[in-house]
Order: structure tokens, then C-alpha cells, then sequence
């Protein structure tokens, strides 16, 4: 199995980019999705969660109330990296674990979507990264339109809790600028798509399969 890595900021459009990608025959796994089982009850994060965080992190159903967290830890750096050294790693194994059910089910190109996938340590699990990117501004207006949250609030996010678009890029092999139209995304999308399937031929070929 070929897994892309598919990683973007906040409102970068990440999540549009995905379903281009599903819609061409990708099977997405959403790291974001897929990781709410770590904030479950009777998952070992969820202690340790609630240990660092207080009581007041918990949810009527005695999972992690997640919007509550992220008030707590996106106000304070050293309460984010707390966070993210109990779960990341936790998370990473998750995804380790889907990705393997995923190549047993006999799927061929998974694309692991992640806005944490540099920062959690997760591109090893991956072939190549694509990354989503847009102008901060734009990227906020999205997101604020989405969440219901202010702009201003939104780009605070962006600008504190998020490695930059810059450091991304160097780190990714393809990359998707999304302030455009959606039809120049998909074009975008459907190009660097065709350039792989030339690369997976190719590869299939040189070794004989």
C-alpha cells in the first residue's frame, strides 16, 4: 500500500483536498476522526488527561469534553506541548494500526490526513506529504465562517498553535495552494494524481511486479 500524508493548517483546505483525493480512489484515514478514540474512557490518555487537566475536562458522558481542552491549551504553550506528549504518541500507534487494517483489506493508496503530521512526529508513516496551504487570512476567514468563532480569534490560532506554512512546504513533496477556485484546485489535485499513478507504474515496473 502507497500512503500520502496529507497535512495543512487550519482553513488551509486540507479536508476539500481529501475528498479530491477520495473521489480519485484514495481511502482516507482522518487522524482527527480516528484520534477521538484516545480521549475515550478506559483508554490509558484519558488518566493521564485528566490527571494534568482537572476534572473539568470531562464530558457528561465521561469522555474528554475536547472544546474545553482546546480553551485550556491554546491559551498556554506549556499546557499544548502537556497535551500533546500524552496523546500524540498514543494517537501515532492508532494510526499505525488502521494504516496496516487498511493495506490487509487490500487497499492501494491511503492518504493519511493530519494537520499534526509533522508536529506529532507522524510522516514516517507515510510514502510522500502533500501539503494544503493558503494566505493566513484567507485561511482564518474559513475557518471563522466554519466555526463561528472571530477571525481575529482564529488567526490568534493559527499564528500561535501551528507550525508555519513555510516550514510545511519544506518539508512536504507536493504542495496544494488552495486560494483559488475550487476548480483550480481540483486541477491542481487531479494532476499531482496523475503524476503519481506515472510513479507507481513506473516503479511497478522497474522491479518486475
Amino acid at each position: 500500500m502507497y500512503t500520502i500524508g496529507l497535512t495543512g493548517g487550519i482553513g488551509s483546505g486540507k479536508s476539500t483536498v481529501a475528498a479530491m483525493l477520495e473521489g480519485l480512489g484514495a481511502v482516507i484515514l482522518s487522524a482527527d476522526l480516528a484520534g477521538h478514540e484516545v480521549y475515550l474512557p478506559g483508554r490509558p490518555a484519558w488518566q493521564e488527561i485528566v490527571d494534568a487537566f482537572g476534572r473539568e475536562v470531562v464530558a457528561v458522558d465521561g469522555a474528554i469534553d475536547r472544546a474545553k481542552l482546546r480553551e485550556i491549551v491554546f491559551s498556554d504553550r506549556e499546557h499544548l506541548a502537556r497535551l500533546n506528549a500524552i496523546t500524540h504518541p498514543r494517537m501515532k500507534e492508532l494510526m499505525r494500526e488502521k494504516l496496516a487494517g487498511l493495506e490487509r483489506d487490500g487497499v492501494s493508496i491511503a492518504v493519511l490526513e493530519a494537520a499534526l503530521l509533522f508536529d506529532a512526529g507522524w510522516d514516517d508513516l507515510t510514502r510522500e506529504v502533500w501539503v494544503t496551504v493558503a494566505p493566513p487570512e484567507v485561511a482564518a476567514r474559513r475557518a471563522a465562517d466554519r466555526s463561528g468563532l472571530a477571525v481575529e480569534q482564529v488567526l490568534e490560532r493559527i499564528q500561535k498553535a501551528q507550525m508555519s506554512d513555510a516550514d510545511r512546504i519544506a518539508r512536504s513533496d507536493i504542495v496544494i495552494n488552495t486560494d483559488c477556485s475550487i476548480d483550480e484546485t481540483q486541477r491542481q489535485v487531479g494532476q499531482e494524481w496523475e503524476r503519481l499513478q506515472r510513479r507507481l507504474t513506473a516503479s511497478s515496473a522497474k522491479s518486475g511486479v
